[in-house]
């Protein structure tokens, strides 16, 4: 069973979907880190309540981006950690941990990538006025939601929907196609 640390930064739904999904025997593997770089998020709530050690930094109390990333590989090996899972990390990741755990960093974004990458994409679609929207896995490059695609799933946008109810869709879409995702990528790793 593989050692996997969950990176967020926010209130860590997506982090409890996997964790479930890994306690249930769906997904083959430990989460046995989470990584925060926000001190105040919930999802750190979430990872006392479950036992999972977590490591959580600010980055202001580092010189650059690499020096966080030090810190966090180092944690990583600490936890033996096989696979990442980015889960509403709100950070590129730099080529320290790029490097260190090539082809084995995943994120999930809730968007049909390419479009509407990076922050608010929920918002950005809604506003857009697009019928079609969803949700993406992909592999984790240098740039911002670029890496390979692994999986999509499109999600439609109803006709006097609030950005609420589409959020809240896209939530349960995320939450069963992640811990899916994982299943896969991790039996063939």
């Amino acid at each position: 069973m593989k050692n996997i640390a969950i990176f967020a930064s926010g209130s860590g739904t997506n982090f409890q979907a996997i964790v479930d999904a890994t306690k249930s025997g769906i997904v083959p593997a430990r989460v046995a880190l989470l990584v925060c770089d926000n001190p105040g998020a919930k999802v750190i709530e979430r990872a006392e309540r479950e036992h999972i050690p977590a490591f959580v930094f600010s980055p202001k109390n580092y010189a650059s981006k690499a020096g966080f990333e030090q810190a966090i590989l180092a944690e990583l090996r600490k936890h033996k950690i096989e696979f990442i899972a980015l889960a509403g990390y709100m950070r590129l990741i730099g080529p320290t941990l790029l490097d260190a755990y090539e082809g084995k960093i995943v994120n999930i974004h809730p968007s049909l990538l390419p479009a509407f990458p990076g922050k608010d994409a929920i918002g950005q679609a809604y506003r857009a006025g697009v019928k079609i929207t969803g949700v993406t896995i992909h592999y984790v490059d240098e740039g911002m939601d670029t890496g390979p695609i692994i999986a999509q799933r499109a999600v439609p946008v109803y006709e006097g929907e609030t950005l609420a109810q589409l959020e809240a869709r896209i939530h349960d879409v995320e939450h069963e196609l992640y811990p899916a995702v994982l299943k896969t990528l991790l039996e063939q790793q």
